[in-house]
């Protein structure tokens, strides 16, 4: 892994590991927590995920009570909002993450909307809101909780994980419970959720009103110094795609046709088409897509490039969605780097 931070851990899975498979291992999964205090050992018998609120009563569950609620799997990607902030220009602050703040698991555990129901929603309720067992390091700063409006919160996907990849939840990814929330970015997938609680009014707290806001444009796309625009809380993810068999700056056989592979997922939705380019985007040529193992998954893909002369040249990939969106041929940039999904370009020799 590579090391970001130590406290809080901010580690980054090598982007190698997105050649070997379509789901990334627990052990290489990138991790991410907003606040240093994190339990480093939890009792798995005295646990309780707690839902309260504007509920008809309020319910405090044990694992082995959850367990016995119907079992919901399904898989998705899990991207920071700040994947690839590191290579945003100009630069931004926060983690530089390169690109493997990512990753993608088959995720087992229960609807939230079943657990919803056994605490019973009141009439008037507009959002639900989560937190888990992270403290802050100070008094003043502010506890990490998210919220989601109570339809999507109950739209059936939405739901509450206790295994990843047919395996426990590691520790460092949210042991013993983690809202998985997909097709959104991982801001809203709270690791050892211990608390839901359903609100009667939208979430005023600092983590929906200040924090994780990006620019109420497309793509969330403004320009440096831009100014007295609109912002509203993150929310869904969007196409993106890779190369991944070959490195940048690397090289490759001249005269010989060049095997590409690589990953791309839809975002908030399938993948409808991946194409490369060899000629700096003015033709396009499509890849052949790898089995589809769910609408939020990554989706492999294959192709190549005709035999090339000596000397440097680019691929570019590009995705399209199952709902029509293309990666912009242009980087994003916002203050935050948040949201990044430009067409990726790729350098490389023939020698």
């Amino acid at each position: 892994m590579i090391l970001q931070r130590t406290r809080p851990p901010l580690l980054e899975t090598p982007f190698e590991v997105f050649d070997e498979g379509v789901f990334t291992p627990n052990d290489r999964f990138y991790v991410r927590w907003h606040w240093a205090s994190i339990p480093s050992a939890i009792d798995a018998d005295a646990f309780r995920l707690k839902i309260h609120g504007h509920v008809e009563r309020e319910v405090s569950l044990s694992l082995k009570d959850i367990a016995t609620l119907p079992r919901f799997e399904i898989a998705a990607v899990n991207q920071c909002s700040g994947n690839s902030r590191g290579l945003f220009e100009p630069r931004v602050s926060g983690a530089q993450w390169a690109n493997g703040s990512m990753g993608n698991a088959r995720w087992t555990g229960v609807r939230l909307k079943d657990l919803l129901d056994k605490a019973g929603v009141k009439a008037g309720a507009v959002q639900v809101r989560f937190s888990g067992l992270d403290e802050p390091v100070v008094d003043e700063a502010p506890d990490f909780k998210k919220s989601l409006d109570l339809d999507h919160a109950r739209n059936g996907e939405v739901m509450v994980a206790y295994a990843m990849n047919g395996a426990q939840l590691p520790l460092l990814n949210g042991f013993p419970l983690r809202l998985v929330v997909p097709g959104w970015y991982s801001t809203y997938w709270v690791k050892m959720l211990s608390d839901i609680e359903v609100l009667d009014k939208p979430d005023e707290l600092y983590w929906m009103k200040t924090a994780y806001r990006i620019p109420d444009v497309p793509g969330a796309n403004i320009k440096p110094g831009q100014t007295g625009f609109k912002t509203v809380p993150i929310n869904r993810m969007v196409p993106r795609s890779f190369v991944t068999n070959l490195r940048d700056g690397g090289s490759v056989k001249a005269g010989s046709p060049v095997a590409l592979r690589g990953i791309a997922f839809g975002g908030d939705c399938g993948v409808k088409s991946v194409e490369f380019s060899g000629d700096s985007g003015a033709s396009w040529f499509p890849a052949e897509l790898g089995a589809d193992e769910g609408t939020y998954s990554f989706r492999r893909f294959t192709g190549s490039l005709p035999a090339l002369a000596a000397g440097s040249h680019a691929v570019m990939v590009r995705c399209t969605n199952t709902n029509g969106l293309v990666q912009p041929i242009e980087a994003v940039w916002n203050t935050n780097g948040f949201m990044q999904n430009g067409i990726e370009t790729l350098r490389f020799q023939a020698a």
